[in-house]
């Protein structure tokens, strides 16, 4: 029996679905006794093993007490439960235990679906009822200081091992609250392992390297879930370490290798509609915090035009991500998003602004079979009259899909980057021997 099954206590058929009940309603009665017989103060200072050891000699009396006709099994998902709802997120905790899983998607407390190998599936667990999942969510966000209630029903945060956390819940979740996780691992993918998995050729990881030791400043574009943050994380690893580096995010996901690292983090609005902090904010703080480079987790609004200006400004090499399906549509965004800063200026003057700033877009997409590749990587040439020159370096070509659906194809170095100059100056690549 899996891990899952034994917490949700037989989710799947009509005939467990009783004895599934049966062992929710005990796991109930008995928390709240367990909470009542836990001395907070004595507990205060013990490890999670500590406490787990505790609250199992605990549930282990009660149930006895109940006198219920249990087999081990059932006892220990009994006991299991209340340890990882008390301790821990629940129903959660066994699908966080698992590696393979990549997002976690609530629909409401019936309906959990998991990500694994690309691909969605629901999973035999379940929550109580909404109230039990919306706790859940709570005890979440408040761990990252954040709050959701019914004036407040939206909610960005994060989870310890920095996987991003969004939730939403009634009356805007009309079916009950909604929770997303995005997982990141405890051990970011490195570049290397970018290059094993396929996602990028060594040729383009060596480029890549050039780009930032040689302090280009680059711009990931992509679609949800298609690896912009774990590209980034991989891509920072090439900053040297005798640089100052800041980062700015919503939910802090980044983790960076370098010792000389600051980490900043917006703010919402608090229960009145003050005190928010944004992106844009921090930005115009970090240009007063001495950085050598500045990296945004995600560029969504306003706050592009402070980041294109850093990065011509002194604060070469920076980087940062934001959604758009390749490219071109990148260039777009951006401009877009400096309209949102407040800026009055014509398609021309933007442009300039972008040309004059950004060095080149990687782009990271998602395949329809789960795969996560570098699609694309342009290099900004600066101004063409009136229009942002590119040139496309290298490009993933998709040649097909195999019996089992899988897509296959190459990458292939289209051009010869108009940086190699660049690269050789800053020592980031070898010039050739005449």
């Amino acid at each position: 029996m899996r891990v899952v099954d034994r917490l949700a206590g037989g989710h799947g058929g009509d005939a467990s679905q009783p004895q599934s009940r049966n062992l929710d309603d005990l796991r109930r009665r008995l928390h709240q006794q367990v909470i009542e017989r836990l001395d907070v103060t004595a507990t205060a200072n013990l490890d999670r093993d500590q406490l787990r050891t505790r609250l199992r000699d605990i549930v282990e009396r009660l149930v006895q007490a109940e006198g219920m006709n249990l087999s081990a099994v059932e006892r220990e998902q009994v006991i299991v439960g209340i340890l990882d709802e008390i301790t821990g997120l629940g129903p959660l905790e066994a699908i966080l235990a698992d590696p393979k899983v990549s997002d976690i998607l609530v629909n409401g407390p019936d309906v959990i679906y998991v990500e694994k190998g690309g691909k969605l599936e629901k999973v035999d667990a379940h929550f109580r009822d909404n109230n039990h999942l919306v706790n859940t969510i709570s005890r979440i966000v408040g761990k990252v200081g954040r709050r959701v209630d019914e004036s407040s029903p939206m909610v960005d945060a994060r989870l310890e091992d920095g996987s991003r956390v969004n939730a939403i819940i009634p009356p805007l979740a009309l079916d009950g609250a909604a929770l997303s996780i995005r997982r990141f691992g405890a051990n970011p993918l490195s570049y290397k392992d970018l290059v094993n998995y396929g996602a990028m050729t060594p040729d383009m990881m060596n480029y890549l390297k050039a780009a930032v030791r040689s302090k280009c400043n680059i711009v990931i574009s992509g679609g949800t879930g298609a690896g912009k943050t774990t590209l980034l994380n991989a891509l920072s690893s090439f900053i040297p370490h005798s640089e100052r580096v800041i980062t700015l995010e919503d939910s802090a996901e980044l983790k960076l290798q370098q010792p000389h690292v600051v980490r900043l983090e917006s703010r919402p609005p608090n229960i009145e509609g003050r005190g928010a902090i944004t992106i844009g904010d921090l930005m115009k703080n970090a240009l007063r915090m001495r950085p050598d480079r500045i990296i945004v987790g995600e560029v969504r609004g306003g706050e592009a035009m402070d980041m294109l200006q850093a990065m011509n400004t002194g604060h070469e090499g920076s980087m940062g991500t934001l959604h758009a399906n390749s490219p071109s549509d990148a260039l777009q965004r951006l401009m877009t998003m400096i309209t949102m800063s407040g800026v009055t200026l014509g398609p021309e003057a933007l442009q300039q602004i972008i040309g004059r700033s950004l060095n080149m877009i990687v782009q990271a997409s998602r395949l329809a079979d789960g795969q996560r590749k570098i699609t694309s990587i342009t290099e900004i040439l600066g101004m063409e009259g009136d229009k942002i020159c590119t040139e496309e370096i290298f490009v993933y070509n998709q040649r097909g899909m195999d019996d089992e659906g899988k897509i296959f194809g190459e990458h292939q170095y289209v051009h010869e980057s108009h940086y190699l100059e660049r690269f050789y100056r800053a020592g980031a690549l070898r010039r050739p021997e005449a």
